[in-house]
């Protein structure tokens, strides 16, 4: 574009400006009377205020404040420094609520270690609760993997022999193998147990060692003075380690006993890792069915005392001989 036509354009433009400035009359800004929000004390200062002042354009103003939506009805007298701010409120213990159970349930609680009527945190057991479960559960792997003493086997005078099983893993997986003797085992037996005898004892930690650790003494004990007062004999006891109940079958056509008495650790529960049972059988053979064997379980301090267990099986031995039977068969004829 040409250099003079720009020049005269924006001189124009400068000229056309300066007159309008010049006609334009100074803006007087004003300021309302009248403010857009009132505030009130009370309601009746708001009457009072409204009749001493002239009508403005607007009857009521735009906004009005009150406490809580509703006019105040009192004045607040400002605070003074001779109140205290801070008023001292006694800090009491916390306590977890009463738990509060059914006559049903506080009757049935006596009766029975199961975890009943112990309450919940929302979805959850108690953190009580909880631990004490925890404790039961440790005690029942404790059970299973734990072992028998030496010191305990010195003084019942027994000796050991083992089974086919060649640790505790192949013990659980692999039942069958714990209702068979090692050829150590069988040659061990026959060279120091009593042949034919009538009552033939046998002990194995089974499925908790604890079990074992807390009862066979006492019971055996009792077992045997029982079986004295009886006239009965007895043969040599023996441990067996990592044994199971079936395991009196091969035992049985070793020795050619009449009555076995097998004292072994149960299978531990949350409530109990230390009940040993006692199982008997009448000639135990291969082949026996379960149908034919005894049991007196839930030997421990919190089932049937260890004492009177082992008084008890000589009784029960007593009957077997005198029947000559066990279990179903025993029943019946007794019946």
């Amino acid at each position: 574009m040409n250099d003079q036509l720009v020049s005269m354009i924006t001189q124009l433009v400068m000229e056309k400006m300066e007159k309008t400035t010049e006609g334009q009359a100074p803006e007087v800004i004003t300021t309302p009377t009248e403010p857009l929000i009132k505030f009130y004390d009370t309601a009746a200062t708001k009457g009072a205020t409204e009749l001493a002042e002239p009508m403005s354009t607007t009857s009521e103003p735009l906004i009005q404040l009150y406490q809580q939506g509703i006019p105040q009805q009192a004045h607040i007298a400002p605070a003074t420094f001779e109140q205290p701010l801070n008023v001292a409120v006694p800090i009491k213990p916390f306590q977890f609520e009463a738990d509060t159970l059914t006559d049903s349930i506080q009757a049935a609680k006596k009766h029975t270690p199961a975890r009943i009527g112990v309450g919940r945190a929302g979805t959850r057991p108690k953190t009580k609760t909880w631990l004490k479960f925890r404790l039961d559960h440790a005690a029942a792997v404790d059970a299973v993997y734990g072992e028998v003493t030496e010191d305990l086997l010195q003084k019942l005078d027994v000796f050991q022999v083992t089974t086919k099983v060649t640790d505790k893993e192949e013990y659980i997986t692999r039942p069958d193998l714990g209702r068979r003797l090692s050829d150590e085992a069988k040659s061990l037996i026959q060279q120091k147990c009593k042949q034919q005898p009538k009552v033939q004892v046998i002990i194995s930690n089974g499925l908790s060692a604890s079990a074992i650790e807390e009862n066979v003494q006492d019971v055996y004990l009792a077992l045997q003075q029982s079986l004295s007062n009886l006239n009965i004999d007895i043969g040599t006891t023996f441990y067996i380690d990592k044994g199971r109940v079936a395991l009196m079958d091969e035992i049985g056509e070793l020795l050619q006993a009449e009555v076995i008495v097998y004292l072994i650790g149960e299978r531990p529960g949350l409530v109990s890792a230390e009940s040993m049972s006692a199982y008997l059988c009448y000639k135990p053979r291969i082949g026996t069915v379960e149908a034919e064997r005894m049991v007196i379980s839930n030997i421990h301090k919190g089932g049937i005392p260890p004492l009177e267990a082992g008084a008890y099986l000589g009784t029960i031995v007593q009957k077997i001989l005198h029947y000559e039977a066990s279990g179903v068969e025993l029943v019946a004829k007794e019946g």
